[in-house]
């Protein structure tokens, strides 16, 4: 069984108020003591008076605790045992406590049954346990405090600021208007300390874009401040109201104030509120017909799919184009590269894996991870680097020599020629030695480890280099199966390998955090498992995401705001690498979907 406590008090017109408190507990206090279970606010009762001790045959034992006993069914005592289901009463002071059982739990209903005096129960409360009867009025009070508050916060802060007004510096010590702030600088601004006037020119007139400007002079990307304000959805009656009484005070609209909000706390500035980017976003091309961003309000049920930035075609430089993700795009990269052959539990590609797992750290089948490592911040990728991570299965090698490996230089056809012609000059053999031919490339050799890959001859024996130049660039050749070849004029062997562009950032206009989705599987986002063509786009819909996002008020995982993937203003090369720390962001996500667990 467990405690109800139900205590009853009395306004002065009679009528009752009854606040109950659960408590599964097996042992509670009653005393004067404000941490006490039961607390009995009148002087007759000690700080902690007694213990009520349910027992396990489900009677209460009841010892006082001080000097004072309490009385039982009228009998004073300082112990006793009582059962609950046959109801009785205890008296501490002016109080009169009830026990019973309901629905197997004991309720003791705690009441005061008469006032110390002949003043009705709140007044003699006031009286005994405030400091009403030496304190001043109310009213003489409440002018003094008001008294105070106009001269600390007004007159002593309006001297002090036109004191040093026209000082070159801010005198070092304490200045009154400095009482003013609102709250503490963001970390962008943290270096003014509490030099106000830095922007704050005037007293009672807002900060003018010209005291931004004063620092911010080259603003990257930033629009035209006439179309931002053309942008915005016409104003209702209050909202053209308060326009007009904004204007009169020196607050003209479009001013940088209006999106970077100040003093909102240390740290970086707030994110800019969903509401404040639909206001715009919201039918913008209605009010900006010439304008080729895409409406959009809310991340759930009001944004476009993703436009990927993808090579169209492969050159120097590549041709690039935005397509949207339902259009299925595909990019020529120059490379030649099956995923799921690559990723398959099965082939000769695992087997191989699961063969140079101690050496390389691979599992029983190649992962993700094993080509693609992260950037030490963890947003990225590293560019996957053939030496690095290709040839360990896919040798170059050309010749041993002892325990030395003669290998192609990879990355220059004009090389790769070289180095065959300088091999058969140098006596390269008319028949390859059969043991050290691996027949195709479409399954790397189980010993490309300790002995080299001749897969640039095949089954095939050449006594000619011509002919094994036209091997390695020829289908079938190591060239050829992952590039794609440009073959020379006849008589020439000037081949040329089309260079392989890996992009690293596809949403030009949006921020991703791989970090933040440390906690995902690659596979829970990019279906590689699946691909059997380097051209096919593994980038996840909007579909995809929205299983986890949503707009900033939605009862999503992650309610995700406009600016948690668009940073307006970015350094050069941005917004790819935004001015604030993600670490931030990423707490209170993860906030976010604990406290939206805990409500479903």
């Amino acid at each position: 069984m467990s405690f109800l406590i139900r205590q009853i008090s009395r306004t002065s017109d009679g009528r009752e108020i009854i606040r109950a408190y659960p408590h599964d507990v097996r042992e509670i206090i009653i005393g004067r003591e404000a941490s006490c279970e039961i607390h009995l606010a009148d002087l007759a009762v000690e700080l902690r008076h007694a213990r009520l001790t349910l027992q396990a045959n489900g009677k209460l034992d009841v010892v006082a605790l001080a000097g004072n006993g309490f009385e039982v069914d009228g009998s004073k005592t300082s112990q006793a045992v009582i059962d609950p289901a046959g109801g009785s009463e205890l008296r501490f002071g002016s109080h009169l406590l009830i026990i019973s059982v309901e629905d197997g739990v004991v309720v003791i209903t705690a009441e005061r049954i008469e006032v110390l005096s002949d003043a009705t129960q709140e007044k003699d409360e006031i009286g005994l346990f405030t400091l009403r009867s030496i304190m001043p009025s109310r009213r003489l009070m409440a002018w003094a405090l008001s008294i105070i508050i106009l001269l600390a916060l007004l007159v002593w802060p309006i001297h002090t600021f036109y004191n040093y007004q026209n000082a070159e510096k801010r005198p070092a010590a304490f200045h009154a208007d400095s009482l003013w702030s609102s709250g503490s600088l963001s970390s962008s601004h943290a270096g003014l300390g509490m030099d106000c006037q830095s922007c704050h020119t005037e007293a009672f007139v807002a900060v003018p874009d010209s005291s931004c400007v004063a620092c911010h002079e080259d603003v990257h990307d930033h629009a035209d401040p006439k179309r931002l304000i053309l942008a915005k959805a016409p104003l209702n009656w209050d909202g053209k109201m308060s326009r007009k009484i904004a204007e009169s005070f020196s607050r003209p609209e479009g001013r940088c104030v209006e999106c970077h909000t100040e003093h909102e706390g240390a740290g970086p500035m707030e994110d800019t509120k969903q509401q404040f980017c639909s206001s715009c976003h919201t039918d913008m091309n209605k009010r900006l017909t010439d304008t080729k961003i895409a409406n959009a309000s809310d991340f759930g049920t009001a944004h476009p799919q993703f436009k990927p930035e993808v090579i169209t075609a492969n050159g120097s430089p590549p041709t690039r184009e935005r397509i949207s993700l339902d259009q299925k795009p595909v990019e020529d990269s120059g490379l030649k590269f099956p995923h799921d052959v690559h990723l398959s539990r099965t082939n000769g590609v695992a087997r191989m894996a699961g063969g140079m797992g101690k050496q390389f750290g691979f599992g029983q089948a190649l992962d993700c991870k094993d080509c693609h490592v992260k950037t030490p911040d963890g947003i990225q990728f590293k560019p996957i680097d053939m030496e690095q991570s290709c040839a360990m299965c896919h040798s170059l090698g050309i010749e041993k020599i002892g325990d030395t490996v003669r290998t192609l230089r990879h990355g220059d056809p004009k090389m790769v020629v070289a180095d065959i012609r300088a091999f058969y000059r140098a006596g390269g053999p008319y028949r390859v030695r059969t043991q050290q031919v691996m027949e195709g490339r479409k399954r790397p050799g189980d010993y490309a480890r300790s002995q080299p890959y001749y897969a640039y001859f095949g089954s095939v024996n050449y006594s000619r280099a011509d002919s094994a130049i036209r091997s390695v660039f020829s289908k079938g050749g190591a060239c050829y199966d992952c590039h794609t070849v440009i073959a020379p004029p006849a008589g020439s062997d000037n081949w040329q390998v089309q260079k392989v562009h890996q992009t690293s950032r596809f949403m030009m206009k949006g921020w991703f955090d791989h970090a933040a989705h440390d906690t995902e599987t690659c596979s829970s986002c990019h279906a590689a498992k699946k691909s059997g063509n380097a051209s096919e786009l593994l980038l996840p819909g909007i579909k995809t995401c929205r299983t986890c996002h949503g707009g900033e008020a939605s009862n999503a995982d992650v309610p995700s705001s406009c600016a948690m993937c668009h940073s307006f203003h970015a350094d050069d090369g941005a917004p790819w690498v935004p001015k604030f720390d993600m670490t931030r962001k990423r707490d209170v996500s993860k906030t976010r979907v604990e406290n939206n667990k805990a409500r479903t």
